[in-house]
């Protein structure tokens, strides 16, 4: 029998096919604990004798530690690039010369500041293959028709040229140098300290060349270690034990790194750290005088370690002045600061490292590794009571620091946000999404103690929601969850991971662990089993985020008596009390009526959780409901008793307003797709059928209204916390009053942050 011929092109068209498909989920990259792809090993440049010696660091107004000005120190000075023709394949050689694996962009027209002294190059044309800026052609060294104002700036990746080998050309002004390594650790050396999560002690490490190192403390300070403990997520450091280090110093030979470390106390990294005079070692290797440099860190009340339970397993604001709002995990958010009894946010004028590293430190993390802007992590609602903020890296709280109380022209698509440095906890391996099409899905799979040995398996789904799915996304670095499932048959995952390991999962979201929520322990009760059967989440890197505006209801209040005859169809929709059922069609009942604004200022589109093709049609009000139940109405007495309810199902969620250059995308007419956009708001006046609550049977007093939105967690967001409003409300029998929305808000939060 002959073999078909198959046309040679066939295995080009598969290739290429098999490249389009895995394009799609390129930009989802990897979650931490999946191999990265081998990168090249760094050789040290060969340069000829004739190549001008330069040296390299990154300046300016940062927002991270592996961007800024580039600064060129040439012939004893410092100076800066023009960016004439400067391009990605010139930052490509800056960034690799710098020891980073590549560049992610460039910056030109001084973004990071205006730098002093000359502007060494301009116009270059680099391949990107140099290994030096100095081999790119330009019109030569220190010629150039160039200002300050166009000075360039660049953004390394932070991941580090393996094997990177510092090399410094310059015998002189080297404290002037900035430190560039391969890694820096703190390696846990005593017994005590190697058993415990996170390591808070140790020796510190430098990877150089691809070996680790060790500093010689005879030009240590206590500025350099509170740098390298904010580095590690740890807001302040500590006395250890000399004697016990020296003693072990005695026993092993140490291998010390060729230089000293000068630091301010104010880096948000060792790399932003000149590097201090070289190390004089002895004949036999140790360095004239010292020991090793050994840190001991002070880690914040979210990861310190308690006789019961070795750490507080949910996030606890330690400062109640300042709060992060719409991020994913602990430790990032937006930043918003309590003034005169209301919260508020941060204009991202000047917003840089420094400032945000105060942040970071005051609520009991590091230093901060990302200072973001442009609302970034969402908008806020409210006043904003901080503008062009200038911190010195010491303060105690943001609110220390010389700001500009007037905030003309800063809008809530400015507001400032951080990323702190946090703890290593080790939570992210004894976790996995197993069975998905991309990481960003899959059954859930837990590493598990049993009989001695750790085995991987699986979550029972009873009870599983959107709060655990939140946690897990968390847990993983894979930021808000979008979906929680079920059912989870259409992802195999491991079969040797089938069994339930875990049931009876009950989180409240804050958890930095699954492990921390509430469970069944060892008693596991799972009817329905794993395999197809075990839970499953999907994770996203943005989610929307739900508030309603009170000053919105505090003006709308009013209320209406009206013939039961004219609520046929809000009665069979339930927006009634029970005791209308009762009720002649000639009789009235008393309504207490207003308007709601609920504005999306999450950075995602709120979509309702139920696809179109399941919303449920009301022949009565002729409309579709896409959430049963969108938002909750009640009215409570002062000793916390419920008087009165009244709810809102989402008949018609779509864009009714929206922030001035934003486009609206969902309209309700014609069947149309339902949602509310990113910086817009859905408005229910008080006019439309069931936006009230039926007080016919209240007597006359003072209460309590509370207002929930997305009260069953059916579609995630960044934050919950600001979903519930409260305001007092004053009924005398002829007339009603809502008033102190904020007042009640943030008494609200002391409770919530109580119960944590």
């Amino acid at each position: 029998m002959r073999r078909p011929k198959y046309p040679r092109c066939c295995p080009v068209i598969l290739l290429l096919l098999l490249k389009l498909v895995l394009a799609q989920y390129e930009h989802l990259g990897y979650p931490p604990g999946y191999p990265d792809p081998e990168q090249e090993h760094y050789t040290a440049p060969q340069l000829t004798a004739d190549t001008p010696r330069i040296q390299l660091r990154l300046a300016g107004d940062k927002r991270k530690h592996n961007e800024g000005r580039v600064e060129v120190f040439y012939n004893s000075e410092w100076g800066t690039v023009c960016d004439d023709d400067f391009n990605i394949h010139a930052a490509q050689v800056v960034c690799r010369e710098l020891g980073y694996v590549e560049a992610i962009s460039w910056s030109p027209s001084s973004k990071y500041g205006k730098g002093q002294g000359p502007i060494w190059f301009d116009n270059l044309h680099c391949s990107g293959k140099e290994r030096t800026l100095a081999l790119c052609p330009s019109n030569g060294i220190g010629v150039s028709d160039c200002k300050h104002s166009e000075d360039v700036g660049v953004v390394c990746s932070d991941k580090r040229i393996p094997g990177f080998k510092f090399v410094n050309t310059l015998h002189n002004h080297v404290e002037n140098l900035d430190i560039q390594v391969e890694d820096v650790r703190i390696r846990a050396i005593l017994s005590s300290y190697r058993k415990r999560i996170p390591v808070t002690e140790g020796y510190v490490e430098v990877k150089d060349g691809g070996k680790w190192k060790q500093i010689c403390n005879t030009e240590w300070t206590e500025f350099n270690s509170r740098v390298i403990c904010g580095m590690f997520g740890f807001p302040g450091e500590r006395k250890y034990n000399a004697r016990v280090y020296k003693m072990f110093a005695r026993r092993r030979k140490p291998t010390f790194w060729d230089f000293s470390v000068n630091c301010t106390g104010n880096e948000a990294h060792l790399s932003s750290c000149k590097l201090g005079h070289a190390t004089l070692l002895k004949s036999n290797g140790t360095c004239a005088g010292g020991l090793p440099v050994v840190v001991s860190c002070v880690p914040g009340r979210t990861f310190a370690a308690t006789p019961m339970m070795g750490f507080r397993k949910a996030f606890k604001p330690e400062q109640p002045l300042v709060r992060l709002r719409g991020g994913a995990f602990v430790g990032e958010g937006r930043v918003e600061v309590l003034k005169n009894g209301e919260w508020g946010t941060i204009c991202d004028d000047n917003w840089n490292l420094l400032s945000a590293t105060v942040v970071c430190r005051e609520l009991g993390f590091g230093t901060a590794k990302e200072a973001l802007s442009g609302g970034r992590l969402g908008q806020g609602m409210g006043p904003v009571h901080m503008n062009e903020v200038k911190c010195s890296g010491f303060e105690k709280s943001i609110t220390d620091c010389l700001f500009n109380k007037e905030a003309l022209g800063c809008s809530h698509e400015e507001d400032a946000a951080v990323r702190c440095n946090i703890p290593a906890m080790g939570f992210q391996e004894r976790l996995r999404l197993s069975g998905g099409r991309n990481p960003y899905e899959g059954r859930v799979e837990v590493l598990v103690e049993r009989n001695g040995s750790l085995v991987w398996g699986t979550v029972c789904s009873e009870g599983w929601g959107t709060m655990e799915a939140m946690v897990v996304c968390r847990q993983l670095g894979l930021g808000f969850a979008s979906n929680a499932f079920q059912e989870t048959w259409y992802w195999p995952g491991e079969v040797s991971a089938d069994a339930v390991v875990m049931s009876g999962v009950r989180c409240s979201g804050t958890e930095m662990s699954l492990s921390h929520c509430l469970h069944h322990g060892d008693h596991l009760n799972c009817p329905k089993g794993g395999g197809r059967n075990a839970a499953g989440v999907s994770c996203s890197d943005t989610a929307p985020d739900l508030v309603l505006n009170p000053q919105v209801v505090e003006q709308t209040t009013y209320m209406e008596d009206r013939p039961m005859f004219m609520l046929q169809c809000a009665y069979e929709e339930n927006c009634l009390t029970s005791t209308s059922g009762q009720t002649p069609a000639n009789s009235y009942r008393r309504l207490l009526r207003f308007s709601s604004q609920i504005h999306n200022n999450g950075q995602a589109d709120f979509r309702p959780k139920a696809s179109r093709n399941s919303w449920v049609w009301h022949e009565c009000h002729r409309h579709y409901h896409s959430m049963e139940v969108f938002t909750l109405y009640d009215l409570f007495s002062l000793n916390g008793t419920k008087v009165a309810e009244g709810h809102k199902a989402s008949f018609c969620l779509e864009d009714s307003e929206c922030d001035e250059g934003v486009e609206k995308r969902y309209e309700c007419a014609n069947f149309g797709e339902q949602g509310i956009t990113v910086s817009c708001w859905d408005t229910y006046r008080h006019d439309i059928d069931c936006q009230w609550v039926d007080i016919t049977d209240v007597k006359p007093g003072d209460y309590i209204f509370q207002i929930v939105i997305n009260p069953n967690y059916e579609v995630p967001e960044t934050d919950y916390s600001n979903n519930i409003v409260k305001c007092r409300c004053r009924y005398d029998g002829h007339r009603v009053w809502m008033y102190s929305s904020d007042d009640i808000k943030i008494e609200l939060y002391s409770t919530v942050i109580s119960s944590l």
